[in-house]
């Protein structure tokens, strides 16, 4: 039986993208992601609970990451958990809890040209969405001509 490993979070950037190349020119980005969880305990008083994620971005989305997101920044995140483990200089063993992302959706309203619009990227299809408030036309850059009932 397989497993399933997947991980959705909605939150808000710690700080700004780190992105560093590696051999190959291989592009990777790294920040931290704060979702917030918002309940009333037992005496119906209202408590709030972070939780960050240390959120892993790769080639053509981490690029995308550095280019358009900053502090402060909500998005959507689809991916998987990846522990590492690894000895540090003094020979102690450490431990890392990271969520690899293969989707991200910029859930910010961004001002471009005086519209409002939303960005959502796909690292497995490398396709851009454009939405457009008002508007209930979807334009994919890989969508298929063949595919229209006309």
């Amino acid at each position: 039986m397989r497993g399933v490993n997947r991980v959705i979070l909605i939150g808000n950037l710690g700080r700004e993208p780190d992105l560093q190349y590696l051999e190959g020119h291989i592009a990777v980005a790294k920040f931290p992601l704060a979702t917030t969880e918002t309940f009333k305990d037992k005496n119906g008083n209202l408590v709030s609970q972070t939780e960050w994620h240390t959120v892993v971005l790769w080639r053509g989305l981490a690029e995308l990451a550095q280019k358009y997101l900053h502090k402060g920044s909500l998005v959507f995140i689809e991916g998987r958990l990846r522990n590492r483990t690894w000895e540090d200089k003094d020979k102690n063993k450490r431990f890392s809890t990271e969520i690899v992302g293969d989707n991200l959706v910029m859930l910010d309203k961004r001002k471009d040209s005086g519209t409002d619009y939303q960005s959502n990227t796909d690292s497995n299809t490398e396709t851009s969405n454009l939405q457009v408030p008002g508007n209930d036309i979807n334009y994919d850059a890989g969508d298929n001509k063949d595919d229209l009932p006309f």
